[in-house]
């Protein structure tokens, strides 16, 4: 025991200069055993020192929890794909009418609106262009290109027309009698309908593309007034022309 009392006195010394010194007052040779006795206590207490000073220099700060995954991010239902716009539905435009065609040879846009309509079926019959000379001469003579209502026949009258006539029963462009079998008021007061049989009529004349405009007209209109047609001819010609 003596022999391992210096060490513990200079391992208290070390610790703490405080007890080192009561340590060494302690160890003197009169009083062996109380001094032995009294280092051991203060080694004790150096060495219970030491450890709580060892306690004391641990990190006791608290270990921070793992970083947890990261949470999933909550997304938001997806939104639903954009489909791709549907084009709009373009509305047809409707078809648009021609442009009326303009009046010539001293023509009112009425009377050019009548001669288009007798040349047009006309033009769809493939009848020559003499032909639909004649055809706007014959209602240039008869109508002044109008079309005519009879005063009467009270039926025409319920049908457009532009003028009232008091010719028998004479009505239309042409002034066809539906007594005479050309149609029915309704049929002859139509300006296509009318030139349709003025010219299917013209085509039963035989050599009527070698005869002068006067003669071909009368044959198929046998009017009170055979030589009245041949005035027309240049302006009906005029007319042709502007429109074909």
């Amino acid at each position: 025991m003596l022999a391992s009392t210096p060490v513990r006195v200079a391992l208290a010394t070390g610790v703490t200069c405080c007890l080192g010194a009561t340590a060494v007052v302690a160890a003197r040779p009169d009083d062996e055993a109380p001094a032995r006795q009294v280092t051991e206590a203060l080694t004790d207490r150096a060495l219970a020192a030491q450890d709580e000073a060892a306690s004391r220099s641990l990190d006791r700060s608290p270990t921070p929890a793992p970083a947890s995954a990261s949470p999933t991010p909550t997304t938001s239902p997806s939104a639903k794909p954009s489909s791709t716009p549907k084009p709009k539905a373009t509305k047809k435009k409707a078809p648009t009418k021609p442009p009326r065609p303009r009046p010539v040879a001293g023509l009112t846009q009425a009377q050019m609106d009548n001669a288009k309509s007798i040349v047009d079926v006309g033009v769809d019959m493939k009848i020559p262009r003499q032909g639909l000379v004649i055809a706007v001469a014959t209602a240039m003579q008869e109508s002044t290109l109008l079309n005519y209502a009879s005063g009467v026949l009270p039926e025409s009258q319920n049908y457009p027309h532009q003028a009232i006539g008091w010719d028998h029963d004479s009505v239309g462009l042409f002034q066809q009698r539906p007594s005479s079998g050309w149609g029915s008021v309704r049929d002859l007061m139509r300006p296509a309908y009318a030139a349709r049989v003025f010219y299917e009529a013209l085509l039963q004349v035989p050599g009527w593309q070698q005869m002068s405009l006067t003669l071909a007209a009368q044959a198929v209109q046998i009017s009170a007034f055979p030589y009245a047609y041949a005035q027309h001819e240049e302006r009906a010609a005029t007319i042709v022309a502007a429109l074909t």
